[in-house]
């Protein structure tokens, strides 16, 4: 299978949510050592976002790292080497994104990873840490955010997008009252 053929499998891929995983944190430090040894210089801190980073909360079997660098140029020339490291992308949606980049990484059909490539200390930086420490440190939030994506992949099941967006609603108004 090429890169591309995984790529489109993968966006067509169900969205399919699964009990919290006590070996997703594992996992995220196995990827986050990884990368830091390839990209040491480049790469100025990896830190574990979205569901998988909640204990207890239900997931897409997906880990989400965020990876700080020093600007975006930084991220637009890591593409190229993290493609030859085991990720694939879509550059038509990364020329769409002003404030990060996104890769993927697959086995055996599925995503196992995504990488957000943000400006570390910057907004997308601080705003992604502060939602995963609310979920984290608030049962009930997380309780509400779990109920609503429930409801956003029963109705939006070959939809991902669909999916991500129906959530955005709900994360911007936490961070607005937080």
């Amino acid at each position: 299978m090429t890169d591309s053929d995984s790529l489109q499998q993968a966006i067509d891929e169900e969205v399919a949510l699964v009990a919290f995983n006590p070996q997703w944190p594992a996992l995220f430090e196995a990827e986050r050592e990884r990368l830091m040894r390839q990209f040491p210089s480049q790469l100025i801190e990896v830190q574990h976002i979205g569901s998988t980073a909640v204990a207890g909360l239900r997931a897409k079997p997906v880990i989400d790292l965020m990876a700080g660098v020093a600007a975006m140029a930084v991220a637009q020339a890591l593409i190229e080497p993290l493609c030859n490291f085991g990720y694939t992308t879509s550059a038509a949606f990364n020329q769409t994104l002003t404030d990060r980049k996104w890769l993927m990484r697959w086995a055996n059909g599925h995503r196992s990873h995504h990488l957000h490539l943000v400006v570390y200390a910057g907004p997308v930086w601080f705003e992604r840490l502060r939602f995963r420490d609310m979920l984290r440190s608030d049962a009930a939030l997380a309780q509400h955010y779990s109920r609503l994506k429930d409801q956003l992949a029963a109705a939006h099941i070959r939809d991902r997008e669909a999916y991500t967006e129906g959530k955005a609603e709900f994360i911007r108004s936490v961070l607005e009252k937080g």
